[in-house]
């Protein structure tokens, strides 16, 4: 049975002066394409189904939440928050015309999602020719907020750190941490997101003195990965690092312990799912991490207070990264129309660029230049099963 605490913990969750600002602002919010009445639309353009309907569900809990409780303090400068949820079922074709319904039909002030890279970034045209911001908790590739021609999209953001970063703390992790000298890369080639953290963690590790030999690459969906883990075995590395998603890796980590590699494994936040576990089998992902956004372990007192809201509303679920960046994905969105003291698009653009050293689950947040925040990243480990807080990164 789930048990009402919100009222108990909200204050804490997040900074006092966000909340007071949430409640009283500097002005009435005005009567922008996402206001009507006492109520403020935002959209979420998730993986509620598909592929990676893990990610887009978990958000879309730590969203509901967000809202739940910023409306139960007085919402933004009295206006509830209204979230309207369009499934893009892990399609970048339905992620477009999510994003077309969400701000032509519904009319929203703003856009949560989508989880990844590929689906966010099939909704920037819509977005930025319809003046909405688009928020996207957790694609982390770099031409989110970036165009290939090297322009900031202007109206685009993200609440997680890029893949970039990620790379550059799995290399100096093995390097310094595991003290390894011999890795080898097992990327997704289709992907961007791989081929990014990928890309990033060789260039650093290589700079650590440490030497790849090993680079071998899969296609999403395959589901033996055998004969080059067959190869990567002969190279004999120290370490493996694969930058891809919940679903094949899950299977390459089984099939590679049943080959006998037992050298560390390390991936990202694609890897971040309950089904990775059981893909893979609890005791297969002993000895392997992943850099994330945040752990429920942490001891840090905003993060604590969290879990216990998640908790207390999910029925004793232990809240996830995805949740997490779902959460704070609406509290953005909020201290930036609360701060705009509009629900215009431009106006709300603009706060949102402005933002600094916002206190969130995930971290203190600070938008840089190309609308990627300045935070800090976490390792974890997998401990039968179990995700166990390893150690935090500063940028």
């Amino acid at each position: 049975m789930k048990k009402n605490i919100l009222g108990k913990v909200s204050y804490s969750v997040i900074s006092a002066s966000l909340f007071a600002g949430l409640l009283t602002g500097c002005g009435a919010v005005g009567s922008g394409s996402g206001s009507s009445g006492d109520v403020i639309k935002i959209g979420a353009n998730l993986e509620l189904s598909g592929a990676v309907a893990s990610y887009g569900q978990s958000i879309a809990q730590g969203i509901e939440l967000g809202a739940e409780e910023i409306n139960k303090n007085g919402g933004i400068n009295g206006k509830k928050i209204e979230i309207i949820k369009a499934d893009n079922k892990s399609e970048a074709a339905e992620a477009t015309n999510a994003a077309i319904k969400l701000t032509s039909q519904d009319k929203v002030a703003a856009i949560i999602g989508a989880a990844t890279s590929g689906d966010t970034v099939a909704q920037v045209q819509i977005a930025t020719d319809n003046k909405t911001v688009l928020l996207t908790p957790s694609g982390t590739s770099p031409n989110v907020t970036v165009g290939t021609s090297g322009k900031v999209n202007d109206y685009i953001f993200r609440t997680c750190f890029i893949d970039p970063f990620q790379g550059n703390v799995a290399a100096n992790f093995a390097a310094k941490n595991l003290n390894v000298k011999k890795a080898a890369i097992f990327a997704d080639n289709a992907s961007d997101y791989a081929k990014g953290l990928a890309a990033s963690f060789k260039d650093t590790f290589s700079k650590t003195g440490g030497t790849v030999v090993a680079q071998e690459s899969y296609v999403a969906k395959d589901t033996d990965f055998r004969a080059t883990l067959t190869r990567i075995k002969a190279a004999n590395p120290e370490f493996v690092f694969i930058p891809g998603y919940y679903e094949e890796v899950g299977l390459i980590i089984k099939q590679a312990r049943e080959m006998g590699i037992t050298v560390p494994f390390m991936g990202g936040d694609g890897w971040d799912s309950p089904k990775l576990v059981e893909l893979a089998g609890a005791a297969a992902l002993n000895n392997t991490f992943i850099t994330n956004h945040y752990s429920s372990e942490d001891p840090d007192k905003t993060i604590q207070n969290f879990v216990t809201a998640f908790k207390g509303k999910y029925e004793n679920k232990s809240p996830d990264a995805f949740n997490a960046l779902g959460y704070d994905s609406v509290y953005l969105i909020a201290d930036g129309i609360k701060r705009a003291g509009s629900t215009d698009g431009a106006k709300i653009k603009d706060a949102m660029a402005q933002t600094k050293d916002l206190a969130l689950v995930s971290g203190k947040i600070t938008f840089d230049n190309q609308h990627n925040p300045i935070k800090t990243a976490t390792v974890l480990k997998y401990k039968d099963g179990k995700q166990q807080f390893e150690t935090k990164v500063n940028p």
